[in-house]
């Protein structure tokens, strides 16, 4: 079929598979979520750095016994390949080669398919709109190692667990959730003028994801609740469990 002559423009992603003997061991050695959960739904997750900051923001499903299919930004796949192959030198799994997966939105929610009536840039822009509503935010090659999971509330979507064990980062995000609680946090926004782009500043307010609309453009963000209180930014409604406080329960 004929696509969009604007989709390379838009978000892009690619898949790829991990199965093996090892496969859960490694991947619940290196995710922020809890693998022996997984089923056949995506689930948000994420790849720390030793700075407890996501170095790969992924969605993760169990296809089959030892077989796990994972979803990125296009340009952040190479990068996850290397990653894979120098922490799991020694784990019994294989890795197969990127392949293009296409965002949409199934029963109301964002989501990816393989069928080719999925390539489209309406999926996209729908799949986008859907995402920042929600708070599915996407992690792209601009801002690998720029937010600490919690700062966007990924324990509030069901992609943390703090009872699993260690994994990469796991020091620093255990110690912010049950020490502290970050300062900046994610939110849901409108503004006017150009649409930034995944890591730009606009004042102290950090940007996640943005794209356009008929007056501006709505945007995931990290900030301070004064600091938008402050700039010239709404805030909109995210969904009822992502609106609580990000601090650990007490």
């Amino acid at each position: 079929m004929t696509q969009s002559p604007d989709i390379s423009a838009l978000p892009q992603f690619s898949q790829l598979t991990i199965q093996g003997e090892d496969a859960e061991k490694f991947l619940q050695g290196q995710l922020t979520c809890d693998v022996t959960k997984l089923g056949l739904s995506y689930q948000a997750a994420a790849i720390c750095n030793l700075k407890g900051r996501i170095e790969f923001g992924i969605w993760i499903k169990k296809q089959a016994e030892k077989h796990y299919d994972v979803v990125i930004s296009s340009d952040c796949a190479d990068a996850l390949q290397s990653h894979l192959k120098k922490f799991g030198a020694f784990s019994k799994f294989d890795t197969s080669e990127s392949i293009a997966i296409y965002p949409c939105v199934l029963a109301d929610e964002p989501t990816f398919s393989h069928k080719d009536d999925h390539n489209t840039a309406e999926d996209t822009e729908d799949w986008m709109a859907c995402s920042l509503a929600t708070g599915n935010y996407w992690i792209v090659a601009a801002t690998q190692g720029e937010f600490q999971p919690q700062e966007l509330r990924l324990h509030q979507r069901g992609g943390m667990d703090y009872d699993k064990g260690c994994y990469l980062g796991q020091e620093v995000i255990a110690r912010i959730y049950f020490k502290s609680a970050p300062k900046a946090f994610l939110h849901y926004v409108k503004g006017t003028g150009d649409v930034p782009a995944a890591g730009d500043k606009l004042d102290k307010i950090q940007v996640v994801n943005a794209m356009a609309n008929d007056n501006g453009f709505t945007a995931l963000v990290v900030a301070r609740p004064e600091h938008l209180a402050e700039s010239t930014l709404s805030i909109l409604d995210l969904p009822a469990a992502l609106q609580v406080d990000v601090a650990r329960p007490k």
